[in-house]
């Protein structure tokens, strides 16, 4: 091993992590990481060493110092890119064009997709859907993992080390020092994980079922579990594959997220008296004010939850923007087995429960009460309607989930 800027980390007994630490990057095509991520590219010594996977463009010095601490870097005969997306390719052609290996292979897809993406010039293999490769003298198993979550997704298993490569699953956005799930705390690698499967991974929950089966169902052991995004799991690998499990089911649970925006308090106002009496009728209720909740925040919360409540004034004849927002992005994500309501005050028209019932609808949440409008500043009268409203959705959501 050399002197060198930054140092790789032993994984098992022929891995090496050789990614870089992004602390401060604070979002991910539109989803808030306000603690950064890590972009996990992986050496594997054998007979001669192979590189899985590379870094985003801006990091490539980082990886490449990592890689000279364990070997000089044109040494690297191979190169296995699993994923397409810049934040993986992005350094990819420089990385080839400097240690010039004798191979690199992609899933079909993906020589596609480096291909239109990248530009380059670069000869790349396809291997194909659970092709068996010796790299190095070592056993590489590849299986493709399509819209998990891009088209040219795979994984790889490296039989000697009983060690899954498992490219953008069950990683997390978390910058950290420590390189391991065990390392760090539990609470953190439960909320970061939650959320990067709700903003990521949330519309593919019925691929990951059938690929959890499919894993489930080949004659490997699988002992450490190694993503692109994250801390790497080398223990304990039955709780991330369980909140897998349990997470692509999204089974509803008897609790309501209630999200809104507000101009003069008044939706506000109605959205407080909302979740009070939902939360006396016995459910748990989680309350997100647009002005200070991202939308990745939402829909962190909103994963297993029971029902979707939207409050929203009306400005311009529509609803608000964040609400429109929060909506918009939720409604790509396709969360399943919700019930839902509008809400909101307005002054003069008051279309934006409508707007909000059309975005639920085309979500397909079941409408469990019709939108609760009201004018102006509501006064008592109102807020009694408010707590009616609130009680009326909780006990839709307890006899839904049988609570």
């Amino acid at each position: 091993m050399t002197d060198s800027a930054f140092s790789a980390v032993k994984v098992s007994e022929h891995v090496w992590w050789v990614g870089a630490i992004d602390w401060s990057l604070r979002d991910f095509h539109g989803y808030s990481t306000e603690r950064g991520s890590t972009y996990n590219a992986y050496l594997v010594m054998g007979e001669y060493p192979v590189l899985i996977d590379t870094v985003k463009a801006g990091f490539r010095d980082e990886m490449l110092a990592r890689v000279a601490s364990v070997t000089d870097p044109n040494n690297v005969k191979v190169i296995v890119s699993q994923h397409a997306e810049m934040d993986h390719s992005g350094a990819l052609p420089q990385v080839i064009d400097i240690i010039k290996p004798d191979k690199v292979y992609a899933s079909q897809m993906g020589v596609q997709n480096l291909a239109a993406q990248l530009h380059h010039n670069h000869q790349i293999t396809a291997v194909k859907d659970a092709e068996t490769l010796k790299l190095g003298g070592l056993s590489f198993t590849f299986l493709e993992t399509r819209m998990l979550h891009w088209p040219d997704s795979m994984v790889s298993y490296l039989a000697e080390d009983e060690l899954l490569f498992s490219q953008d699953g069950f990683g997390m956005h978390l910058a950290s020092g420590r390189r391991f799930a065990d390392e760090t705390d539990p609470a953190d690698m439960s909320f970061e994980g939650r959320k990067y499967y709700a903003n990521i991974l949330l519309p593919y929950s019925s691929l990951i079922l059938k690929l959890l089966e499919r894993v489930g169902k080949l004659d490997i052991s699988i002992k450490t579990i190694a993503p692109d995004h994250g801390p790497i799991w080398r223990k304990d690998l039955g709780t991330i594959l369980g909140w897998y499990a349990k997470w692509a089911e999204q089974k509803p649970e008897n609790r309501a997220i209630i999200t809104f925006d507000t101009m003069w308090q008044s939706t506000a106002l109605m959205a407080r008296v909302i979740a009070d009496a939902m939360s006396e009728a016995g459910t748990d209720v989680c309350l997100m004010p647009l002005h200070g909740s991202t939308r990745a925040d939402v829909m962190t919360e909103l994963l297993c939850a029971g029902a979707l409540l939207v409050g929203s004034p009306t400005i311009n004849n529509g609803m608000f923007p964040t609400v429109a927002d929060v909506l918009t992005y939720a409604r790509g994500l396709k969360p399943k087995n919700l019930i839902g309501a509008a809400f909101g005050s307005y002054g003069w028209s008051g279309e934006a429960c409508f707007e909000v019932e059309e975005y639920l609808r085309q979500m397909n949440v079941e409408l469990a009460a019709p939108a609760l409008r009201l004018k102006f500043v509501p006064d008592e009268a109102a807020l009694s309607q408010c707590r009616e409203f609130g009680k009326v959705v909780a006990s839709k959501l307890k006899e839904r989930v049988g609570a």
